[in-house]
């Protein structure tokens, strides 16, 4: 973790109230703390950096569930083809995550990525923001971009057909300031960062990934600044009662505070439908991205994401 963050990371268990942390170093090399511990003085929580991932989780395990698909290999590597296939020089990759970052323009101050995978749009909101963080709830994931963010390049095999796969390598050469770049694990419902901070928030494939979406959307909005801020949320809105009750879901159904089609009741919320949000934005852009998936050679999913970009 880089030594700055600890100027901006408060305690998530303690929220609304906006408690910083302590650190405690055990190891660092120049600005990147190795191990160390970020304690909360007010509930006493204390949450672990470990191989230079700060984990603002608590009770969250290093090791990681061999049971979520997140942490398989196999996902991780489909994953870096979906992000960094313009690397491997695979005609077959689309360019999603360079659309969704055309959308956002330069600005000063902080950038957060949410649900940020293995970086690709936190890499390319460096060159648009003084600072860029990326979040997940994946290890594999964090500790895979963090080897892209401090080596510049990673190997891995990329699977083929069955258990076939080949060697292939990400460089990145001289593209993207990864001095720019920090990630951490930690969770879209409760951000581990203080009110207004961020002057470009984005949600890329989340909100049908959590089990409170409007919580979600509420906390995105909490960490952004009233003024000068830019917002970018991308979904398919493939809702499932496996992540969230239908009760919670921001569309999709028929009946409900939030009948009809996920983009429309996002757009709503966002510029100010039941006070769910304040203060509020002005949508000034929507549209569909297509983003692909890479599970074999002869197997990828062709999904479309409906984005809504707002200002205030």
């Amino acid at each position: 973790m880089k030594r700055i963050l600890k100027d901006i990371l408060i305690c998530p268990a303690c929220l609304p109230d906006e408690i910083p942390l302590e650190l405690y170093i055990d190891e660092i090399e120049d600005e990147d703390i190795i191990f160390g511990i970020l304690s909360c003085k007010k509930c006493g929580a204390k949450y672990r950096i470990e191989e230079g991932i700060a984990v603002l989780m608590p009770n969250f395990q290093i090791q990681p569930d061999i049971n979520n698909k997140y942490e398989n290999p196999k996902v991780v590597s489909s994953y870096l083809w979906s992000h960094y296939g313009d690397f491997l020089n695979d005609k077959e990759w689309l360019p999603a995550y360079l659309e969704w970052s055309n959308i956002m323009k330069n600005s000063k101050g902080i950038a957060l990525d949410i649900g940020c995978a293995v970086g690709r749009f936190t890499f390319e909101m460096a060159g648009k923001s003084d600072l860029s963080i990326g979040i997940d709830l994946s290890f594999a994931f964090i500790k895979t971009a963090r080897e892209l963010m401090k080596k510049r390049e990673i190997n891995f095999e990329l699977t083929e057909e069955g258990i076939l796969s080949k060697s292939v390598t990400i460089k990145f050469f001289d593209k993207f300031d990864t001095n720019k770049v920090e990630f951490l694990i930690a969770d879209a419902l409760h951000l581990p960062f203080p009110q207004g901070i961020f002057t470009k928030t984005a949600s890329l494939n989340i909100i049908d990934k959590v089990p409170y979406p409007l919580k979600h959307l509420q906390e995105m909005n909490r960490v952004s600044t009233y003024l000068g801020s830019q917002i970018l949320i991308s979904d398919p809105y493939s809702w499932s009662e496996e992540v969230a009750k239908i009760e919670h879901w921001m569309g999709g159904k028929a009946e409900g505070q939030f009948s009809g089609y996920g983009q429309d009741n996002l757009i709503k919320l966002l510029e100010g439908f039941g006070n769910f949000i304040t203060p509020s934005w002005k949508v000034i852009d929507k549209g569909i991205i297509k983003w692909k998936i890479r599970n074999h050679r002869n197997h990828s999913e062709l999904i479309r994401s409906l984005y809504v970009k707002g200002i205030r």
